[in-house]
Order: structure tokens, then sequence, then C-alpha cells
């Protein structure tokens, strides 16, 4: 697989394409969009991507090198859905570029030139004289200019509030974890899971449902934070549970329908142990 060096030299046509339909004589649906209705696309774009990673597979996802991503590689199709789902999120930043230039805001030259601008600025080691010698390092520094930056925001501000709450938890995590507040290693918080643990049994002998919500969320969140720990995404981890869950309940109703009893005519015992059928199926074991 070989692909010819590109600099963006389409870019103009895409934002041509754009600029069109939404011309007086352009496209009804286009002319109709606000800033409000294209949030949503915005978020379905992105996670469309993230659908196309994984379609690539572990290997893929995994890859640094050349050598990396081309041994045991994707499929041409998992590739090219994967080219295709990142043209549609590029298409949303477009879309608003060339809706804030028709009211005088700002262009798409604009915006390619503020993230040029500041991955020069936050990459001294490259772009500058700054000596860095590991990734952490990078890291601590991007985080340091950030803050001068922007003087006035806090070390959690800029976290979209939009994203999925493990997702949130995570990135709160990760950014006090750069300004020096968080465990020295993944022991901290494994012992905050469990003491969050027994806060919510107390919680909920007590039965104060208030106190319960709360001791959850506190537990949740220490999940998070030893996810973060052990080098693990969280929502990545829920998402391959939710996985196996769906395709081993599969497997129990597939079980069912051939005992010719629906779900429900069935004992817990019976569907445990079509669940342990589904989980040994899943696994290959003998």
């Amino acid at each position: 697989m070989s692909v010819k060096a590109q600099d963006g030299a389409t870019l103009p046509r895409l934002a041509g394409i754009m600029r069109r339909l939404l011309a007086p004589q352009g496209c009804p649906w286009d002319r109709e969009q606000t800033l409000g209705t294209l949030k949503r696309y915005a978020i379905e774009e992105a996670f469309e991507v993230c659908d196309a990673i994984d379609g690539l597979g572990p290997d893929a996802q995994r890859a640094v090198t050349v050598e990396e991503a081309t041994h045991n590689g994707p499929d041409s199709a998992a590739v090219l859905h994967h080219r295709e789902e990142l043209g549609d999120l590029l298409l949303q930043v477009v879309f608003q570029s060339e809706m804030a230039q028709s009211w005088g805001w700002f262009g798409l030259d604009d915006v390619v030139a503020g993230i040029s601008d500041k991955l020069e600025r936050r990459h001294p080691h490259v772009f500058g004289d700054v000596t860095v010698g590991s990734a952490s390092e990078v890291i601590a520094n991007w985080e340091k200019i950030k803050l001068a930056e922007k003087k006035d925001r806090g070390a959690l501000d800029g976290i979209p509030r939009a994203l999925p709450v493990l997702s949130y938890a995570l990135r709160m995590g990760d950014k006090a974890s750069r300004v020096g507040f968080d465990w020295p290693d993944p022991a901290g918080p494994r012992a905050k899971v469990d003491e969050e643990l027994r806060e919510l049994d107390e919680a909920v002998a007590a039965g104060d449902r208030d106190r319960v919500t709360d001791e959850l969320g506190d537990a949740l969140f220490s999940l998070v934070n030893l996810a973060r720990k052990l080098g693990v995404d969280p929502e990545e981890a829920l998402t391959r549970t939710n996985r196996r869950f769906a395709s081993r309940f599969r497997g129990v109703e597939a079980r069912a329908k051939a005992a010719g009893r629906a779900l429900d005519a069935h004992t817990l015992a019976e569907l445990d142990a079509y669940w342990t059928d589904a989980k040994r199926d899943e696994r290959g074991a003998p």
C-alpha cells in the first residue's frame, strides 16, 4: 500500500462546493442549517470515525510505524471506510467555516492558520530550540504553554461538556494529572475503588437514594482513574464489554429458541447455563 505525499491541495475544491451549496441558489437543506442543528452531525461523524477505526482492527489501531501499519494490516474496504468517514468529519469543519465566513466571523483559511500557529507554538522542541527527552515532557510543556496562553482559564477548563461522561471524567483526571494532582501509580486509584465501594455499600444499607447516587458516581469516577493509570480507555473497555454481552445474550436467545420456549419461560438457572455455553462458544473452548 503506497500513497504519494499530499499537502491538502484539494481542500479548496471542497470549500468551493460548500460555498455553492450555501449560496442563494444552492441547496435548500444546507441553507436551512444552523450551528445548533449541525452539532448533532459533528458529534455523529466523530463517532463514525471512531467506529471506522475500530473496523481497521487492533493492529492498525496500535500502529506507529509503516511496518506496524502494514503487518497484518486491514483490508482495503476498512481503509476506504476510514477515509470516507474522515471526509464526512472534515465536511463539518468546512460547513461551519463557510457559514462563519458568510457572517463575517472567520473563514476556512483562518481556521487552518489558527491550528497551524498553535501547533508550532506548542511544539517548541520541533519548531524552536527547546529540548525534550520523552513524550511525557512534551505533554508537560504543552500544558505549560497552554496555561500561559490562557492565563484566565483553570486547568480543567476547555473540556467539552458534550463528551460522554466516562470520557469527560477521563479528561478531568488527565488534566489534573498534568499539573501534578495525581497518584504516582495504579495502586492509589485501585485502593480508592475499594474505599468508594465500601461507602456505596453503606449508602445502600442506609437506604439513602441521594447518597447511593453520589457514592455510585464516586465509584465510577475511581474506576475511570484506575483505567487512566493503567493506560486503558474506559469508553473502549465498556464498549467491548457491551459487545460481548450483546453477543452472548444473542447466544442465550438462540438456545432458548432451539429449546422451543420463550426466554421468560425459562428458569434463571437455565438461562445462566445458556449464558455459560454462549461464553464458552465465544472463547472457542471445548
